[in-house]
């Protein structure tokens, strides 16, 4: 079986501060991210267990995002956060019409 090097380098978006205004923005799309992902393992077969189980395709994160453990919601507001800071690493703006 062949090794794969694998060395990630995601672009360094450290010294980028959201505006405040985009606080609401973050949770909008961290549940939109939680929904993608839900319906993607519904779609698959998955269903609600309280349990994670890849043989019987049950998962405890099936649930509405108002109702994920804080953990969770966390990584979804981490992946939103990553994505708006990088949008603006890249030189675009954001803003509400």
């Amino acid at each position: 079986m062949e090794t794969k090097d694998y060395n990630p380098q995601p672009i360094d978006t450290s010294d980028i501060k959201l505006p405040d205004e985009l606080e609401m923005l973050v949770e909008q799309m961290s549940k939109n991210v939680h929904d993608v992902w839900a319906e993607t393992r519904i779609q698959q077969g998955w269903t609600y267990g309280e349990q994670r189980n890849d043989e019987l395709k049950t998962h405890p994160c099936l649930v509405p995002y108002e109702e994920l453990p804080e953990s969770e919601k966390a990584y979804d507001r981490n992946s939103s956060i990553g994505t708006l800071k990088l949008i603006m690493k890249l030189g675009f703006t954001i803003s509400k019409q």
